[in-house]
C-alpha cells in the first residue's frame, strides 16, 4: 500500500510539474501578445498620422510659394511654425538638387538640358516619415541634348 502511494504522489508531483510548466508557457504568451498589441498600436497610430501629415504637405508648398511673393512677417512666422510642427511629428524634407535621380525617393516630373541623371531643379520638396518616404521629390532630370545630324 506504500508504494502504491509513492506512486500516486510521484504521479501528482509530474502532473503538477507539468501543469505549472503549462501555465508559465500561457502567461509568457500572453505577456508576448501584450507586447505585440502595444506595437501594432503605436504602428497604426504612426500610419494614421502619417495619411494625415501626406494631406497637409501640399499647405505647406502653397504657404511657401507664398511666402516668395508676399512680403508678410506673420506669413513667414506661420510656416516656420508649420514646419517645426510637422518636424516635431517626424516629418523631414530632404535634399535632392544635384543628386543623382533616385526612383525610390524622386518622381522625374521633365527631363531638360543638363548633365545627365542628375536633379536639375526640384520642383516639389521630398518628405520622410520616420525614416520612410512619405512623397517623393518632383524633379527635373539632366537629360544630354541630342543634336540631329540630318
Amino acid at each position: 500500500m506504500v508504494k502504491k502511494s509513492m506512486c500516486e504522489d510521484q504521479g501528482r508531483q509530474a502532473k503538477l510539474l507539468e501543469m505549472e510548466g503549462n501555465w508559465k508557457r500561457a502567461l509568457a504568451d500572453y505577456q508576448n501578445l501584450q507586447k505585440r498589441t502595444a506595437e501594432e498600436r503605436l504602428t497604426i497610430a504612426s500610419f494614421a498620422n502619417a495619411a494625415l501629415l501626406t494631406r497637409l504637405l501640399p499647405v505647406l508648398d502653397n504657404l511657401e510659394k507664398v511666402v516668395l511673393y508676399v512680403n508678410d512677417s506673420g506669413l513667414k512666422l506661420t510656416v516656420k511654425e508649420f514646419t517645426r510642427v510637422l518636424s516635431e511629428e517626424g516629418i523631414e524634407e530632404f535634399a535632392v538638387l544635384g543628386d543623382d535621380f533616385d526612383p525610390a525617393a524622386m518622381e522625374a516630373l521633365e527631363t531638360v538640358p543638363g548633365e545627365e541623371g542628375k536633379v536639375v531643379e526640384v520642383i516639389n520638396k521630398g518628405y520622410r516619415f520616420k525614416g520612410k518616404i512619405l512623397r517623393p521629390a518632383g524633379v527635373k532630370v539632366g537629360q544630354k541634348e541630342v543634336t540631329n545630324n540630318e
